[in-house]
């Protein structure tokens, strides 16, 4: 694994641990000599990975929507701050340059950012591994969820086999480095327009 996108929101939470958690997962991505992708901004739990990173030897490129640049503080201290124009392009750069993907605690922002990822993991677009960093059990609630949709019928039971999580920094880089098996039936064919 070459590069591991992170999607982190500009908050910090209420428990000072998700910034201590942030901060240290930066420092372990750079030590393991892995690509930070992530937002662009300086400002809570995102500026806190890329700071830890950079402080440690790494690289970090930060994508960012033009129109976020002031309200999100672009950060200026990246090895690459790419402008984008949109959100949208914001997130395929970034699903395009990753190898993995790592969801910190964040809001509707990540959890938007992280259920793009995962619904184009079942539909066969690509099959890179994500993971949940798990600080404070903040994904309990998210991973009952899913079970339930599996439960319930709307969702497969291959769901849950995408997502790898664990509160752990090293841990988790370790389960997001290997392939993530193919276990849908579902393909994605873009050609089947032309």
């Amino acid at each position: 694994m070459r590069s591991i996108c992170v999607f982190a929101g500009s908050g910090t939470g209420y428990n000072s641990d998700y910034l201590q958690y942030a901060s240290l997962l930066g420092q372990r991505i750079a030590e393991h000599e892995i690509h930070l992708i992530y937002g662009g901004s300086r400002l809570g739990l995102m500026g806190a990975i890329a700071d830890a990173a950079l402080q440690a030897g790494g690289t970090v490129t930060g994508i960012m929507p033009a129109g976020l640049l002031h309200s999100e503080r672009g950060h200026q201290g990246l090895s690459e701050l790419i402008r984008v124009d949109s959100m949208h392009e914001r997130k395929a750069m970034m699903q395009e340059m990753a190898d993995a993907f790592i969801a910190l605690p964040g809001g509707l922002g990540t959890l938007e950012e992280l259920f793009e990822v995962l619904c184009w993991s079942q539909i066969g677009i690509h099959h890179k591994p994500l993971g949940l960093y798990n600080v404070n059990q903040y994904y309990e609630p998210l991973l009952q969820l899913i079970q339930h949709t599996v439960r319930e019928g709307f969702s497969g039971s291959s769901s849950l086999s995408r997502l790898v999580y664990s509160d752990d920094a090293d841990t988790l880089l370790e389960q997001v480095s290997h392939d993530m098996p193919i276990t849908s039936d579902l393909r994605w064919d873009p050609s089947a327009w032309t």
